[in-house]
């Protein structure tokens, strides 16, 4: 989403550097936004989504067996038993590659 212009009208690019060279010659601090970078592997990042597919599917086992009587026959216990009918094992024995020769 775009920033809100800060007068009447965009500023143009000699205004912008301008105010950016008054802004550090001013000594304004440099404050900059930076989101952490994920430093996993992808073959870690596959494990870790596959565990979490495991605890999320027995979470909604759970989820399923504590429905009251008069709700197992809903759409949410329809759609709980499809979660839960789901195999992942495959998943599980699946290894992931590693490449570029540490395979």
């Amino acid at each position: 989403m775009p920033r809100q212009p800060i007068g009447d009208r965009p500023m143009t690019d000699a205004e912008r550097q301008a105010r950016h060279r008054a802004a550090r010659a001013a000594g304004v601090p440099v404050v900059r936004m930076r989101r952490p970078a994920d430093h996993r592997s992808r073959a870690r990042r596959w494990k870790e989504a596959v565990a979490e597919l495991l605890q999320l599917q027995a979470q909604y086992a759970a989820w399923l067996e504590a429905l009251p009587d008069n709700l197992r026959d809903s759409a949410t216990a329809e759609a709980l038993q499809a979660i839960c009918d789901l195999d992942l094992t495959e998943l599980v024995t699946i290894e992931a590659p590693r490449g570029f020769g540490r395979d």
